[in-house]
C-alpha cells in the first residue's frame, strides 16, 4: 500500500496539468505515520513532500546525475499520451507515481520498480510544518 497527502497529490496533478503535453518528473519524500495525525500503523510512510523539478538543473547537467534531491523515496511522473502504466522511459524508483490526463484523483497510479500496479491511498492529514535552514553568509 501506498499511502499519499491529497494536498501533495493535489499539487503534483496541477503541476503536470500546467506541464501537459511536456513530461515532468518529480522526487518525493516520505514522513513516517508515526509523525502525522494520522490513523495508520506507525510503521508506514506517508508521501507529504516533493522536491521541485528544477531544483538542481545544472549540477545535473555538468555531473550527468541528480546530486541535488537527498533521500527521495519514490518519484511521480506524468504520460501526456495516456498510457497509466510504468515504462522503460520512466526514472525508475522505488514507488512511481504515474499519472494522465486529466489529471484528476482518477487518472493515477502506484507502481513497484518492476511495473507491478501497488494500492494508493489518499490521505487526508497535513504534514508537519517544517523550517528552512539558516545558512550563515
Amino acid at each position: 500500500m501506498v499511502y499519499i497527502t491529497r494536498g501533495l497529490l493535489t499539487a503534483l496533478l496541477e503541476l503536470a496539468a500546467d506541464r501537459d503535453p511536456n513530461s515532468i518528473t518529480v522526487s518525493l519524500a516520505v514522513t513516517p505515520a508515526a509523525d502525522l495525525d494520522v490513523d495508520l500503523p506507525s510503521d508506514r510512510s506517508v508521501f507529504t513532500d516533493m522536491y521541485l523539478p528544477e531544483t538542481g538543473g545544472s549540477v545535473t547537467a555538468v555531473f550527468g546525475m541528480d546530486l541535488s534531491t537527498p533521500g527521495a523515496a519514490g518519484r511521480f511522473v506524468n504520460h501526456p499520451d495516456g498510457t497509466l502504466a510504468l515504462t522503460k522511459a520512466d526514472d525508475l524508483h522505488e514507488v512511481v507515481l504515474v499519472a494522465v490526463p486529466p489529471y484528476d484523483t482518477e487518472s493515477v497510479a502506484a507502481f513497484a520498480r518492476s511495473g507491478t500496479g501497488l494500492s494508493l491511498e489518499i490521505v487526508d492529514v497535513e504534514p508537519p510544518a517544517g523550517e528552512l535552514e539558516e545558512f550563515p553568509e
